[in-house]
Protein backbone atom coordinates (compact mmCIF):
# COMPACT_ATOMS: atom_id res chain seq x y z
CA UNK A 1 0.00 0.00 0.00
CA UNK A 2 0.96 3.24 -0.70
CA UNK A 3 1.73 5.74 1.82
CA UNK A 4 0.07 9.44 1.75
CA UNK A 5 2.15 12.38 2.78
CA UNK A 6 0.54 15.70 3.33
CA UNK A 7 2.80 18.26 1.35
CA UNK A 8 1.68 21.99 -0.11
CA UNK A 9 1.81 23.03 -3.67
CA UNK A 10 3.08 25.98 -4.57
CA UNK A 11 2.10 27.53 -7.97
CA UNK A 12 3.68 30.91 -8.92
CA UNK A 13 2.68 32.86 -12.20
CA UNK A 14 5.35 35.17 -13.38
CA UNK A 15 6.94 36.80 -16.16
CA UNK A 16 8.60 34.19 -18.82
CA UNK A 17 11.77 36.15 -18.17
CA UNK A 18 12.09 35.44 -14.46
CA UNK A 19 11.72 31.42 -15.48
CA UNK A 20 15.36 30.51 -14.55
CA UNK A 21 15.48 32.66 -11.85
CA UNK A 22 12.87 31.14 -9.97
CA UNK A 23 13.69 27.72 -11.14
CA UNK A 24 16.78 28.45 -9.49
CA UNK A 25 15.26 30.07 -6.54
CA UNK A 26 12.86 26.04 -5.66
CA UNK A 27 16.04 24.13 -6.19
CA UNK A 28 17.86 26.64 -3.33
CA UNK A 29 15.03 26.40 -1.10
CA UNK A 30 14.80 22.06 -1.44
CA UNK A 31 12.33 21.48 -4.48
CA UNK A 32 13.45 18.35 -5.55
CA UNK A 33 11.31 18.89 -8.89
CA UNK A 34 8.68 21.43 -10.87
CA UNK A 35 6.19 21.37 -13.70
CA UNK A 36 6.02 24.25 -15.83
CA UNK A 37 3.52 25.54 -18.52
CA UNK A 38 3.07 28.37 -20.87
CA UNK A 39 0.11 30.49 -19.67
CA UNK A 40 -2.41 33.19 -20.00
CA UNK A 41 -4.75 35.61 -18.53
CA UNK A 42 -6.20 38.44 -17.17
CA UNK A 43 -6.07 40.06 -13.81
CA UNK A 44 -5.46 43.44 -11.58
CA UNK A 45 -2.97 44.49 -14.38
CA UNK A 46 -5.13 43.48 -17.64
CA UNK A 47 -4.33 41.45 -20.38
CA UNK A 48 -0.66 41.05 -21.19
CA UNK A 49 -0.97 41.68 -24.73
CA UNK A 50 2.69 42.36 -26.35
CA UNK A 51 3.95 39.90 -28.30
CA UNK A 52 7.61 40.17 -27.17
CA UNK A 53 6.62 39.27 -23.90
CA UNK A 54 5.10 36.23 -24.99
CA UNK A 55 3.10 33.95 -22.39
CA UNK A 56 3.38 34.02 -18.81
CA UNK A 57 5.04 31.01 -16.76
CA UNK A 58 3.46 29.17 -14.07
CA UNK A 59 5.52 26.76 -11.70
CA UNK A 60 4.27 24.41 -9.91
CA UNK A 61 5.90 22.42 -7.06
CA UNK A 62 5.42 19.69 -4.23
CA UNK A 63 7.18 20.69 -1.16
CA UNK A 64 6.96 20.69 2.71
CA UNK A 65 4.63 22.90 4.66
CA UNK A 66 7.98 24.83 5.68
CA UNK A 67 10.06 24.96 2.50
CA UNK A 68 6.79 26.48 0.81
CA UNK A 69 6.69 29.31 3.81
CA UNK A 70 10.33 29.77 3.58
CA UNK A 71 9.91 30.08 -0.58
CA UNK A 72 6.73 32.32 -0.60
CA UNK A 73 8.36 34.67 1.35
CA UNK A 74 11.81 34.92 -0.27
CA UNK A 75 9.53 35.39 -3.89
CA UNK A 76 7.66 38.04 -2.36
CA UNK A 77 10.95 39.71 -0.61
CA UNK A 78 12.57 39.48 -4.28
CA UNK A 79 9.66 40.12 -7.19
CA UNK A 80 6.79 42.21 -5.07
CA UNK A 81 7.73 45.05 -5.71
CA UNK A 82 9.63 45.25 -9.34
CA UNK A 83 7.23 42.41 -11.21
CA UNK A 84 3.90 41.32 -12.34
CA UNK A 85 3.84 38.04 -9.94
CA UNK A 86 1.48 35.77 -8.04
CA UNK A 87 2.63 33.33 -5.45
CA UNK A 88 -0.08 30.85 -3.77
CA UNK A 89 -0.36 27.76 -2.15
CA UNK A 90 -2.60 24.59 -1.59
CA UNK A 91 -2.43 21.61 1.19
CA UNK A 92 -2.39 18.74 -0.89
CA UNK A 93 -1.72 14.91 0.21
CA UNK A 94 0.61 12.77 -2.17
CA UNK A 95 1.22 9.12 -2.68
CA UNK A 96 4.91 8.26 -3.76
CA UNK A 97 6.26 9.52 -0.60
CA UNK A 98 9.75 8.47 -1.54
CA UNK A 99 9.87 11.26 -5.03
CA UNK A 100 9.08 14.41 -2.54
CA UNK A 101 11.14 13.06 1.00
CA UNK A 102 14.76 13.41 1.26
CA UNK A 103 16.89 11.18 -1.72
Amino acid sequence: MAVKIHLRKVTIIAERVLRDDLLDLLKKHGASGWTLTAVEGEGSRGIRASEWEGRNVQIDTLVSPEIADRMMDAIGIKYFADWSIIVYAADVDVIRSEKYLGR
